[in-house]
């Protein structure tokens, strides 16, 4: 007989299973098309605790999550040239160790947050995702920002973060995702199933926040045409050394007067914009107008979401005559028009041309040439900057009694040129943690941290102008 009447077994007597494979989606192959070694694609997500975890328990349990989320255990599979499209390969189990631990050192907090931009997971291994978990760290707990370090990093001096120091009985989770396979909200799930197969407390997301039912006014017809090629972030003092820097600090969530039709995203994006029009005032740049890419994320968020990258990408446009801090009331209005008829627009996650270049009609490494290529011509019309605001962590991430609830969270998206700076938000425990991430082509250290109380001074601005604006 031949081999097609005798396929290979398993081991165990029966025959061999072909690994499932998953087509690439849309935003998976874009990203895949435009990787770039000097500034890795990755996703850093940051956790404090206040206690310690066990090495063992937190592997098992993370290893269990993994499974119990099997579109994470996935890796590139292999193909000819002329195939027409990727494919990622679903394998039962991870193919090496993704868990590691670091112990108390002077450095330790300030080297694993350089590693979580410098390196990105393979995707030839299952999975794309790595867990650092560094322990001996003190708790997070409120404050201002601290002073720069070498590595482009700062934060609150009490958890460390900043200065490197590591003492007390805290642990503290650096998850490095590879974006080209996945998000940070995705993973962020399999970290929720980890803490409560760790811990065993109830980790259910909690309820959205309601929404205030009264809309803004339908309508904008002064926003600035697409066409017009937007501000680029003014080139600062930049590094010599290529790659990412980054920023973390702890804020206040901003109030805002009850029954706003604004909501805290819309003062972020307010703020942000407000920071980079500033920013390029000082370095002499001409007025243009702003657009900030805004991940627009309509998966729940229990034990069926979908994993992946589940965000669509938006837009929001503003002409330098809006970005204007002394009519505050009527910019954020306008904000919150703009940003509400986005999240209502029904568009492909990367638009419709996105969809139409990653049609699997010709071999996939023509596609790769054909976009590399649209993606360096199409550099002045890249958005200006982005702005990913997380929300309120809808998990509790409590890793049980020992370890305890997560009190402070993370998150930091890449920041290459020519966009060349981000910022990410989440809020945790009442507190707002911001993360300023940036390209150093375009700016240093003692940028990010000058970027970092500007917007601070903004948002806060939000919250005291906007209610006697209205």
């Amino acid at each position: 007989m031949t081999t097609v009447d005798h396929p290979a077994r398993d081991g165990t007597g029966g025959p061999a299973r072909r690994p499932v494979r998953v087509p690439f989606p849309v935003v998976d192959e874009v990203a895949r098309h435009c990787l770039q070694e000097a500034e890795p694609e990755t996703v850093h997500i940051e956790i404090h605790l206040p206690g310690p975890l066990d090495r063992d328990r937190l592997t098992a349990a993370f290893t269990e999550a993994l499974r119990r989320h099997p579109r994470v255990l996935m890796r590139e599979a292999p193909g000819r040239w002329y195939r027409r499209r990727y494919e990622w390969e679903l394998t039962p189990e991870p193919d090496t160790a993704v868990v590691s631990f670091t112990p108390p050192g002077r450095d330790s907090l300030r080297a694993a947050r350089a590693r979580c931009l410098e390196a990105a997971p393979p995707l030839s291994a299952s999975p794309p995702v790595r867990l650092e978990v560094v322990e001996g760290a003190g708790p997070a707990a409120g404050g201002g920002a601290g002073p720069d370090t070498p590595t482009g990093t700062s934060a609150d001096p009490a958890t460390g973060a900043g200065s490197g120091n590591v003492n007390g009985n805290g642990t503290v989770l650096f998850l490095t995702i590879n974006h080209t396979a996945l998000d940070g909200p995705a993973c962020l799930r399999v970290l929720a199933t980890a803490a409560e197969l760790y811990g065993g407390r109830d980790n259910t997301p909690a309820a959205p926040p309601v929404r205030s039912p009264d809309a803004v006014e339908p309508g904008d017809a002064g926003t600035p045409s697409v066409w017009a090629p937007p501000a680029r972030v003014a080139s600062g003092a930049p590094d010599s050394t290529p790659g990412n820097g980054l920023i973390v600090t702890e804020l206040a969530v901003p109030r805002r007067p009850q029954g706003s039709p604004y909501t805290v995203n819309d003062q972020l994006m307010a703020a942000t914009a407000l920071t980079v029009a500033h920013w390029n005032r000082e370095h002499g740049q001409r007025p243009r107008p702003l657009r900030i890419t805004m991940p627009v994320d309509d998966r729940p968020r229990g034990a069926d979401m979908p994993i992946g990258n589940g965000t669509r990408l938006v837009e929001v446009t503003f002409s330098p005559a809006e970005v204007d801090a002394s009519r505050m009331g009527e910019l954020l209005r306008r904000t919150a028009t703009r940003t509400r008829a986005l999240k209502a627009a029904d568009r492909p996650q990367l638009g419709h041309g996105a969809a139409l270049l990653t049609a699997p009609v010709v071999p996939v490494a023509w596609r790769a040439a054909v976009t590399r290529g649209l993606r360096r011509a199409a550099g002045p019309w890249t958005s200006t900057c982005l702005l990913s605001n997380i929300g309120r962590i809808p998990y509790a991430l409590d890793f049980g009694e020992e370890a305890g609830r997560a009190r402070a969270v993370w998150f930091s998206a890449p920041a290459r040129t020519p966009r060349g700076l981000t910022v990410t938000t989440a809020s945790t425990a009442g507190r707002l943690h911001v993360s300023l991430r940036w390209s150093r082509s375009l700016l240093g250290h003692g940028d990010g941290a000058h970027l970092r109380d500007l917007f601070e001074h903004y948002l806060h601005a939000t919250e005291e102008t906007g209610a006697s604006s209205r």
